[in-house]
């Protein structure tokens, strides 16, 4: 068998002061009599990460080429001054022009940490031009993987790539709409669209980067998410996004309708334990998302609903619950889902999936607008307190409930009591917070507060 090494030494100081430079350290092999030599190498070499030599400075090659002006060579007394030559077979060895002649000549090898060439980040090491590996070695070669990540194997990169294909809202208008979540850390990112839609652009905390607010940014380079991200758009309409990443955090394609049927094809790599649940996780509803252009004069976000909006019709009355059986029983055995086909709650064109039975998150919440959209009632709310929280919640988040009965009945400017469960559609494209027309949405008190609480106590912790 073969000898065993021990550990490395410590690393050398750098070869150079400034600019171009290696250090060094060394191992020994460990090995007895009747054993092998050790296999690998007893050095390794690294790139020093030093600041640029000053202005004036004397290149590395050409400092030693003119160690030897003063030195008499090819057995004549002749005396030269030596500069670079780069068209010699071996650029690893010290291979210098006799300024103001036609010759040159070989005074052996380099010094280590000199450049292979002067338009080359390879360096020499032991008369050898070695590239260094993405972890510094020179030799090494390390490389990083699809997703940036140095050394990283086969398995730890994924590629996304898909073909986003959305249906407006069923109320006949257009607005913004969730394309897909591009998660931290992603690499080679390219969105496509060929429409007279608009592609738009979320920070992680909810803020447009691009074409959003209904306001369209000019074509050209933005830096966005610690990448440089160049959106371009030509003149039948063909836009794309593209940035080479790696993204400091995650970013929300939207896109803004102005036409059906937007055909949107998108890729991305991104880390597997990213990659994997992004599609999983719910993504925040634009500003804006389903709601109409302002030419075409809808009921506007926080303006006030009709009269009759959530009165006795063909919606009946509404069903308030309350007393203390009710209150546990939102809050300990949430049926939802149950008897409930969501005919009304059809999002993407698609019927939603009923939500399965789970316990709900309870909170206190004030009403900042409420708004009609398509068949569905959307309320907009600042998150005050939680009281029982089974999934994240955000300061500001939107709570839908599917009619537009107006049950429960809610008042801007008001703070509520309420039970939502969150609901995930079967192509887990859509992730929403929901509120039944029969739900727990009572008006804050402390004595319902208290209550609340005292609920909890009964129910136990979430499972």
């Amino acid at each position: 068998a073969s000898g065993t090494w021990g550990s490395w030494g410590p690393w050398s100081i750098c070869s150079s002061s400034c600019g171009d430079g290696v250090a060094l350290r060394m191992r020994r092999c460990l090995r007895v009599s009747t054993e092998e030599l050790c296999r690998g190498e007893p050095r390794q070499y690294r790139v020093c990460q030093l600041e640029g030599c000053p202005r004036g400075a004397v290149p590395f090659r050409a400092m030693q080429c003119s160690l030897y002006d003063t030195k008499p060579v090819l057995g004549t007394l002749a005396r030269y001054r030596w500069v670079p030559f780069h068209g010699a077979p071996n650029v690893c060895d010290l291979n210098c022009l006799a300024a103001g002649h036609n010759f040159y000549y070989t005074f052996g090898r380099v010094l280590d940490g000199t450049r292979c060439s002067p338009d080359s980040p390879d360096l020499c090491v032991g008369g050898r031009c070695l590239s260094a590996g993405c972890d510094g070695i020179l030799g090494s070669g390390v490389q990083p993987d699809a997703c940036g990540q140095c050394g990283g194997g086969p398995g730890t990169c994924i590629f996304v790539h898909r073909l986003f294909q959305g249906v407006p809202p069923s109320s006949g208008y257009f607005g913004y709409l969730n394309v897909t979540k591009i998660p931290a850390g992603a690499t080679n990112i390219k969105v496509t669209d060929k429409s007279r839609n608009y592609l738009a652009l979320m920070s992680s905390d909810q803020r447009y980067v691009l074409n959003g607010d209904w306001s369209i940014a000019w074509p050209g380079a933005y830096e966005v998410a610690g990448t440089r991200l160049l959106y371009a758009r030509a003149a039948d309409g063909t836009e794309s996004l593209e940035a080479p990443g790696p993204t400091a955090e995650e970013l929300h394609v939207m896109v803004l309708l102005q036409e059906p049927n937007p055909r949107i094809e998108y890729e991305f790599w991104a880390p597997r334990q990213h990659g994997a649940s992004a599609l999983r996780q719910r993504q925040p509803q634009p500003r804006g998302a389903g709601s109409p252009q302002p030419s075409l004069d809808p009921p506007p976000l926080g303006s006030p609903l009709p009269d009759d909006f959530g009165t006795a019709g063909h919606c009946g009355k509404c069903r308030i619950p309350k007393g203390h059986s009710q209150r546990i029983h939102h809050f300990c055995q949430s049926d939802f889902g149950k008897g409930c086909n969501w005919e009304a709650g059809a999002w993407n064109g698609t019927p939603a999936a009923p939500l399965t039975p789970a316990h709900p998150t309870v909170f206190q919440a004030r009403i900042v607008a409420t708004q009609l959209v398509g068949q569905e009632t959307r309320h907009e709310v600042r998150v005050l307190t939680r009281y029982r929280r089974r999934f994240p919640l955000l300061p500001r988040e939107y709570v839908w409930v599917p009619s537009t009965c107006g049950c429960p009945r809610l008042q801007r400017g008001r703070r509520y009591v309420l039970m939502v469960q969150r609901h995930i559609n079967r192509e887990h494209t859509l992730n929403r917070i929901v509120l039944r027309t029969d739900g727990y949405a009572r008006p804050w008190s402390v004595r319902e507060e208290r209550r609340v609480r005292e609920a909890a106590h009964r129910c136990g912790p979430p499972p």
